[in-house]
């Protein structure tokens, strides 16, 4: 990668791993499910309107919004409102790579490797250790909900494989006008029409500017930038720099908001992160009965996009080998 297109995907590693941050500063002035619906809904507007037309089955878009938009992000929102630390869910979810790889098993019948299957052992131990240290010092539920956000970010990515959307910025905007209307009455049952009013009411500059960086900075310019990434280069060179992520997240806590980083929970990381590495990066399982996914030999977990609170959807898969001349070659709109 040219240094310019290595600071592109630092710099969007950091945008994604302050959006934690930024998402717990506000949860200060907004209820999680309403702050989550306005995420999307600003996401998607006026966006949807320059994007063009869906570029995948209506049906992916709506699974897709469901499942991530909804259920994903609505659990992550309840999870770090319910007392999560920004810099833990920024490490927690990131074990979303091994529900990728079980759930690719099931649903594709990707085979993972020995290396693979190893780096979900060690993933799952990281995630035993923040277990641990999140029982000594904060709710075990809101872990609980931090875990099935990252199931659900996993088979999000499975559906958006099956979807293989060509445009990744084209598929997060319209995946965003799902989710709008399910959040919003899910947070008028939930959280009462009252208090999404008087959240509403008092919005002020600084409400609106977390909601344009949750919704415009992570989501617009992120992904539109780690496609561009993706598209000028093979998915495994981009997508190692996703495991900056919580890094950026857990620093980015710890000087804005004063998170403490206990001795146990920098092992946690250390054994996500890496069996993360494994799990993501390992050469590419083989189908069931020897057979080759329409992919390629690519994993799922390999060509995914990262985040977060972040975002959202998996890029489809951009191998060297995969690539045509005239792909490649095409100059591409900025995203």
């Amino acid at each position: 990668m040219r240094p310019a297109h290595v600071c592109l995907a630092v710099l969007v590693a950091a945008v994604w791993g302050v959006n934690f941050v930024v998402i717990e500063v506000g949860l200060d002035h907004f209820p999680p499910l309403l702050f989550s619906a306005l995420r999307f809904l600003v996401a998607a507007l006026p966006a949807v309107f320059f994007v063009g037309r869906p570029k995948v089955a209506w049906k992916w878009v709506v699974a897709v919004g469901l499942v991530l938009g909804v259920v994903k992000f609505g659990l992550l929102f309840i999870g770090m409102d319910a007392g999560m630390p920004a810099g833990l869910s920024s490490l927690v979810l990131q074990i979303q790579a091994v529900f990728t790889a079980l759930f690719a098993f099931v649903a594709l019948g990707e085979r993972p490797g020995r290396v693979r299957v190893t780096g979900m052992v060690i993933a799952l131990a990281g995630i035993a250790v923040a277990a641990v240290d999140e029982g000594e010092t904060g709710p075990l539920t809101a872990f609980a909900l931090l875990i099935g956000a990252a199931a659900c970010w996993g088979a999000s990515n499975v559906l958006t494989r099956k979807a293989s959307p060509p445009d990744a910025l084209n598929f997060m905007v319209w995946v965003s006008t799902v989710p709008v209307l399910p959040l919003l009455g899910l947070s008028l049952l939930w959280e009462g029409p009252s208090r999404d009013l008087a959240a509403l009411r008092s919005l002020d500059w600084s409400g609106a500017g977390i909601i344009v960086y949750v919704a415009w900075i992570t989501t617009v310019f992120g992904f539109g930038a780690w496609g561009y990434l993706l598209r000028r280069h093979p998915a495994s060179t981009v997508a190692p720099y996703s495991l900056l992520v919580p890094v950026f997240g857990m620093s980015g806590a710890a000087l804005v908001l004063g998170e403490s980083v206990s001795a146990l929970r920098w092992c946690a990381a250390a054994l996500l992160v890496g069996g993360v590495a494994l799990t993501s990066f390992s050469k590419g399982p083989s189908a069931k009965g020897g057979g080759v996914s329409r992919s390629g030999t690519r994993g799922v977990t390999g060509s995914r996009a990262p985040g977060p609170g972040v975002g959202p959807a998996a890029a489809p898969a951009r191998t060297t080998a995969s690539r045509t001349p005239s792909t490649a070659s095409r100059p591409s709109p900025p995203r």
